[in-house]
């Protein structure tokens, strides 16, 4: 079965190894991947005999995200129901909710490139391994998506206003910052990775959360963040929770520019062509998605983003999503993309983005066709898991 060679199962003793094994896609998850994955750590969760789960990637990606790519080409090109790539994300998040909520230890190797849904897959879990290949972001409001697989809670949840940040201009993170802003749990050098496999593997212990965390520290380095004159995003917190601190988008750019005014500098002037060449529609949805993040629990944060990306598929409100993927399926650039890859946008301004238009987003999508909303399974011990993760 495809799922079975994409998905490489390693059995060491009470450890199993998952390797994500997609390189040429860089390990994209399909849906195969997804059903497989959630059939191992089911499996995995009732089997006593197991202690550890580790997951990794094969190649220089851990995981690009989800390649919801098969799934547009049957509703863009074939012309199929907008609830088939409703399904896909709907077990994509069912996915990142059980490893949420996993009862067992999941350690993630991020060594390589993380994005999108591979933040789903790992950031959830229990331990983070972030290397010095390591490239984190949250690239979707440049594809006219917002950050989903729980992005609203973890991101709700970094240092200050600094996931506000990293969401909307899809800021690239490396090892070390992941490291600091909490996104990652351990730092260790990709040399060493090998012999911290093989001694994670020797676990005998009744508490495997305490062996875990030993063998990691014994491991982990604390890497110094960048000082070079672009300089780390993390050295940069006080403008960013002055900035990104603002209520509304709009507030937000006016902040920036204000600040590039009185002092500017090409990190100030980046962050501002990030933002004014994202979709102005998923700018809007995403700062509101993550500020409800702030108050919710993971599994709510996945009901919403379900409700979200549905209206995102359905096409009525914003197209952005759907014709960005159209454009690049079927290859064709002149209505969605001119000569310099820039989308054109629709709405094609904040301004154009009405409140009521945002609004509609986090609203129950009409009960055609038996919609409902995001069904996860219920999990025990759910509150004390939660917060001995994240």
């Amino acid at each position: 079965m495809a799922s079975e060679t994409q998905v490489l199962v390693d059995d060491k003793s009470s450890v199993r190894i998952l390797t994500l094994n997609r390189p040429k896609q860089l390990n994209a998850l399909n849906s195969n991947m997804i059903t497989r994955l959630m059939q191992l750590f089911l499996e995995y969760e009732e089997d006593p005999n197991v202690k550890i789960v580790i997951l990794k990637g094969q190649g220089r990606a851990f995981c690009v995200g989800g390649d919801p790519l098969p799934v547009f080409r049957d509703i863009v090109i074939q012309g199929k129901s907008w609830r088939v790539g409703a399904d896909f994300f709907s077990e994509q998040y069912k996915l990142d909710h059980f490893m949420a909520t996993y009862s067992k230890v999941q350690i993630s190797i991020l060594n390589g490139i993380v994005m999108g849904g591979g933040a789903g897959i790992s950031v959830h879990g229990r331990f983070r391994i972030a290397t010095e290949k390591t490239v984190f972001a949250m690239p979707e409001t440049e594809l006219g998506l917002f950050p989903d697989v729980g992005a609203s809670y973890f991101l709700s949840r970094l240092p200050g206003f600094f996931g506000e940040y990293v969401g909307l201009t899809g800021a690239r993170l490396d090892g070390a910052e992941m490291l600091a802003c909490g996104l990652a749990t351990h730092f260790v050098p990709s040399s060493r990775l090998n012999a911290l496999e093989a001694d994670l593997c020797k676990v005998g212990s009744s508490d495997p959360v305490t062996f875990a965390s030993a063998i990691l520290n014994a491991y982990t380095k604390h890497p110094k963040l960048k000082q070079h004159t672009f300089n780390s995003s993390l050295r940069r917190l006080d403008v960013i929770d002055r900035c990104f601190s603002r209520r509304t988008m709009e507030e937000i750019i006016s902040a920036l520019e204000k600040e590039a005014t009185e002092k500017p500098n090409e990190w100030i002037s980046a962050t501002i062509r990030a933002l004014k060449k994202a979709s102005p529609a998923s700018l809007k949805i995403s700062l509101r998605s993550i500020r409800e993040g702030r108050f919710q629990g993971v599994g709510q944060c996945l009901i919403r983003e379900y409700r979200m990306v549905c209206h995102v598929l359905k096409r009525e409100i914003s197209k952005d999503f759907v014709e960005v993927l159209s454009a690049f399926l079927i290859g064709c650039r002149a209505v969605v993309i001119d000569k310099d890859r820039n989308p054109k946008w629709e709405p094609r301004s904040l301004e154009e983005m009405k409140d009521n238009m945002v609004e509609r987003y986090f609203e129950r999508v009409d009960e055609e066709d038996g919609w409902e909303d995001l069904k996860l399974s219920p999990r025990k011990n759910l509150s004390a898991l939660i917060i001995a993760k994240l």
